[in-house]
């Protein structure tokens, strides 16, 4: 790699991390390429030499995000009771921690909107769709007789709920539930829906 290129790469990581910093701090509104050139050094228009746009910026950062997840569900996978309810009840908790404790990133991963004609580059979708695995997994131990679009779908579902309960108990107007509570509440569905498959599937 030549100087010019090791130069631009080094560029182009303190950009990212500028931006992790900048979403972290100020949420994803408050993301601007002008701050983010200052910060790291450079003319604003030299931004768009480092990635291609705004949309490639924060799907970078997001990637980001989306290992340190990655990271967190793989350990709560290991550290506990080796049941696979109780792992899906342990990455569903430790779901819910990292975005209460990462909000801000948590979020600019659902809030951030390409335009419909602008398809996700795969690197992204890869980076998305590895997640899946910490629920598929103890799915298919649970349930072996199901296909693989079965248990697929099985898990999207049971991460929408999980999802859906963590995105409104973290909110911060009408509907926020202390994190203790939240925690309990996850855990009971998560543990309910298991049951419910259970019985259905017996």
């Amino acid at each position: 790699m030549t100087k010019a290129l090791e130069r631009r790469e080094n560029l182009r990581s303190d950009l990212v991390l500028a931006a992790e910093r900048m979403i972290a701090d100020r949420g994803l509104a408050g993301l601007k390429t002008r701050d983010l050139a200052r910060e790291i050094g450079c003319a604003n228009g030299a931004v768009y030499n480092l990635v291609a746009d705004v949309d490639e910026l924060i799907l970078r950062v997001g990637s980001r995000t989306l290992l340190r997840l990655d990271q967190t569900l793989s350990v709560a996978e290991g550290a506990g009771e080796p049941s696979p309810q109780e792992i899906l009840v342990r990455i569903a908790l430790a779901y819910c921690d990292f975005a209460a404790e990462n909000l801000e990133l948590w979020r600019a991963l659902f809030e951030h909107r390409m335009d419909p004609d602008k398809p996700l580059p795969d690197w992204s979708i890869d980076d998305q769709m590895r997640l899946f695995r910490h629920v598929y997994q103890p799915l298919a131990a649970l349930f072996p007789q199901r296909s693989r679009e079965e248990l697929g779908i099985t898990a999207r579902s049971l991460f929408s709920a999980v999802h859906g309960m963590v995105a409104l108990g973290l909110e911060q107007k009408l509907v926020a539930v202390p994190l203790p509570a939240l925690r309990k509440e996850i855990a009971g569905l998560v543990r309910a829906m298991i049951d419910g498959l259970i019985a259905r599937a017996a």
